[in-house]
């Protein structure tokens, strides 16, 4: 995949794929949001299992998300994170913050 897309793969999963990069940040930071407050689910899964590459980006990506799910009330859970963004995760001591999800 070259490309990158944000989907609500299920109810309450917002599946992040492809790559996640400055050329792809602002869409999808749009996208996510309106998906998120569409959601009717109580909680939210953000699922990087189909992500190919991230930069610092994709991880700002999901810290919005996050922001985004508990301003709406709710819990959220950030699964199969690709080892480049926990990487760039623990150079900016997040991985609390992301574990805690």
């Amino acid at each position: 995949m070259t490309g990158s897309a944000v989907t609500m793969s299920e109810p309450g999963v917002l599946s992040l794929a492809g790559v996640l990069d400055y050329r792809s940040g602002p869409a999808l930071r749009k996208e996510g949001k309106a998906l998120i407050s569409a959601s009717k689910a109580t909680a939210l899964v953000l699922d990087c299992s189909s992500v190919e590459k991230s930069s610092s980006v994709g991880l700002s990506l999901l810290l919005a998300f996050i922001r985004d799910g508990k301003a709406a009330g709710k819990a959220v859970e950030v699964r199969a994170m690709p080892q480049d963004m926990r990487e760039i995760a623990e150079v900016y001591d997040l991985e609390e913050v992301l574990a805690g999800q």
